[in-house]
């Protein structure tokens, strides 16, 4: 059985969508800070299963450790933590003892329990360089002043500390770009809240006239202003990790960490632009009155994950812009 940490989430509720569809046998935990139950009904509606759930908080370590005496868990993808770079500069206490205290108490739980297969997501952020090329090898900068890069820096290190001292464990950091998208048919994506922290659902909001204009930072060193990112489906990070499951099956003890990205860099307005396409709108924007660090570039070199996983993307940035798209509206009508 595969426990999904922050299971109701974007990306991991796609993750546990994905395992079902397999066949797999999961369970949810999930604090739903930035989810809601009607995404565990939607799961148990599309799946035709039930889906053992627990609404429990990752930190707490004596309730997540009544689920794995529950549940013959042998593997665990974590998903749960916060994950807004511009956030993190406004709430830093918020994200240290979500993200570290997160990671401190699932491995505490698993060791205890003798679970040593993890699959942790990560993020590009996690090298604090703006980069376009970047490759496993390259070095952290410890130094680049966002706390939730230093947050994923640190959970990083944390699992290299505990699996120095016991190599039965097996763990992937899958470290993700943007992402994008939603299931096939419009059947689950993303909820957009009223302020949503990533630009897609922004820009979806003021293409379904919710919003009049998204405020633009256009002051990077790229060819239009904007800083330049990778953007990922959703649906290719369920890939990713379903084709991790499969490699571990032939791995006596690793740690291993993979870039899971799109091979081609969007620029924040291309992908407005795109978002026009798509939707038929103007998306208007205007100039960002507060400005803050940005990395230029966030792009990474996915050669090891070709080679071990066999994993590549599959999705264009137009089908990822279309497929969310479809959900929002779906939402918006009730549906």
């Amino acid at each position: 059985m595969i426990l999904v940490t922050g299971g109701l989430g974007f990306i991991g509720s796609h993750i546990a969508l994905s395992l079902l569809a397999r066949g797999q046998e999961i369970v949810i935990v999930d604090n739903l800070a930035n989810s809601t139950l009607q995404t565990l009904e939607r799961l148990e509606y599309i799946s035709g299963m039930y889906i053992p759930f627990a609404k429990l908080d990752v930190r707490n370590t004596p309730a997540l450790n009544k689920v794995f005496e529950q549940y013959s868990i042998d593997t665990v993808i974590h998903t749960a933590s916060f994950k807004s770079l511009e956030e993190s500069n406004l709430k830093p206490l918020e994200y240290y003892n979500d993200n570290v205290s997160s990671i401190m108490s699932l491995l505490r739980a698993m060791q205890r329990m003798g679970v040593r297969q993890l699959v942790n997501l990560s993020s590009l952020a996690v090298y604090g360089k703006s980069d376009a090329e970047l490759t496993e090898e390259t070095e952290f900068n410890y130094n680049y002043p966002n706390p939730y890069v230093r947050t994923q820096q640190m959970v990083e290190n944390i699992i290299t500390d505990t699996y120095r001292v016991d190599h039965e464990w097996k763990i992937v950091n899958l470290r993700l770009s943007n992402i994008v998208g939603a299931f096939e048919h419009g059947v689950l994506g993303e909820y957009v809240t009223q302020l949503p922290k990533n630009i897609v659902p922004l820009a979806l909001q003021v293409a379904a006239m919710q919003r009049d204009c998204i405020e633009l930072q256009n002051q990077a060193e790229t060819d239009d202003g904007t800083v330049e990112r990778s953007f990922l489906h959703v649906l290719d990070v369920c890939d990713a990790v379903l084709a991790t499951l499969n490699w571990f099956t032939n791995q006596q003890g690793c740690l291993e960490n993979f870039n899971i990205a799109h091979d081609q860099m969007t620029s924040i307005q291309a992908l407005l632009d795109e978002v026009a396409k798509v939707t038929q709108t103007e998306v208007r924007v205007q100039p960002a009155v507060y400005q803050h660090q940005e990395l230029a570039q966030l792009g990474a070199k996915i050669e090891k994950a070709e080679r071990i996983l066999n994993w590549s993307p599959k999705r264009p940035l137009s089908q990822m812009i279309e497929d969310e798209w479809r959900f929002y509206l779906n939402t918006l009508k009730g549906n």
